[in-house]
């Protein structure tokens, strides 16, 4: 009797296993898994905060020389005065005067709006390499002061001109375009203010 026990527990053991072994094999064979890809891509706002923070950005830098002169009549001869300027005229935007609203995104497509490109910097001028050309008489500072202001108008008047605020912007969107593909976005639309 104890040996038909014996059998009988491990029938019904085996029988257990059989049926675990069954109702596990279903359940593996019914379970399914789904993977869903989210394609769509959100600028955050830390990542429009980071943008701004840079604060003014340059898109292109001409540096500039000009030569400058004045002549003061006298009685017995006339005075000169000649002086070498040189400056950097820095062509780009301010980040900080973007509009609100200026990045919008829809799936993999972003639209940049730019407010337009500006002078950077009005002390262009690098006083420290400024050389007197040509000297004879007196000069007071006015003097030099209203060289210096001449000087000044010229280099913005070469300098600022339409082909060169186009180029600025050229580079500007080339330069926005590739950090908003870097970010994953396709299709990236950039206008201007």
């Amino acid at each position: 009797m104890k040996g038909n026990i014996k059998y009988s527990l491990m029938a019904i053991a085996a029988i257990a296993v059989i049926i675990v072994l069954v109702w596990l094999f279903h359940s593996i064979k019914q379970t399914e898994v789904n993977v869903e890809v989210d394609d769509r891509i959100n600028i955050t706002p830390e990542q429009i905060e980071s943008i701004k923070a840079i604060g003014e950005w340059e898109f292109l830098s001409i540096a500039d020389e000009e030569i400058i002169d004045t002549v003061r009549k006298g009685f017995f001869s006339d005075d000169h005065l000649v002086r070498i300027y040189y400056g950097t005229i820095r062509l780009g935007i301010n980040v900080h005067q973007v509009k609100p609203g200026w990045i919008q995104t829809s799936g993999d497509s972003i639209a940049v709006r730019l407010p337009k490109i500006e002078l950077l910097s009005h002390d262009f001028i690098d006083e420290a390499r400024t050389k007197s050309f040509h000297e004879s008489g007196r000069w007071k500072a006015e003097d030099r002061e209203r060289l210096y202001k001449k000087a000044y108008q010229k280099m913005l008047r070469r300098c600022m001109t339409p082909e060169n605020i186009q180029s600025a912007q050229q580079n500007g969107e080339t330069q926005f375009r590739n950090m908003m593909k870097s970010m994953g976005y396709s299709h990236v639309s950039i206008q201007w203010e």
